[in-house]
C-alpha cells in the first residue's frame, strides 16, 4: 500500500512539474511577443513623429507662399494674406424669427386620456 502511495505521489509531482514547465514556456513566449510588440510600437511612434516633423517643415507658410508664387501661371494660386479673412460681423446668420417659429409648431403629448 505504501508503495502505491509513493508511486502516485511521485507521478503527481512529475505531472505537476511537467505542467509547470509548459506554463513557464508559454509565459516566456508571451513575454517575448509583448517585447516584440512594444518594440514595433516604439518604432512606429518614432516614424510617426518624424513624419509629423516633415509635414510641419513642408507646410511652413513661407515655403507655401514661395510655391504659390512659383506656380501662379499654372495653378492660379494667390498667396494668403490677412486681407483674405473677414470679420465675424460679416457672416450672414439666419434671422432669429425663423429659429423660434420652428419651435412654435411643437405637439404636446400626454399619456393620460381624459
Amino acid at each position: 500500500m505504501r508503495t502505491l502511495v509513493y508511486t502516485v505521489a511521485i507521478g503527481s509531482v512529475i505531472g505537476l512539474a511537467y505542467w509547470a514547465y509548459q506554463e513557464n514556456f508559454r509565459t516566456q513566449q508571451a513575454l517575448d511577443r509583448v517585447r516584440d510588440l512594444q518594440a514595433q510600437i516604439a518604432d512606429t511612434r518614432e516614424a510617426l513623429s518624424v513624419q509629423r516633423a516633415e509635414w510641419a517643415y513642408l507646410n511652413r507658410p513661407e515655403r507655401l507662399r514661395e510655391l504659390a508664387e512659383m506656380n501662379f501661371d499654372r495653378l492660379g494660386l494667390l498667396p494668403l494674406t490677412p486681407s483674405h479673412f473677414g470679420d465675424v460681423e460679416q457672416v450672414a446668420y439666419p434671422p432669429r424669427e425663423s429659429v423660434s417659429t420652428g419651435l412654435a409648431d411643437t405637439i404636446e403629448l400626454s399619456g393620460e386620456t381624459e
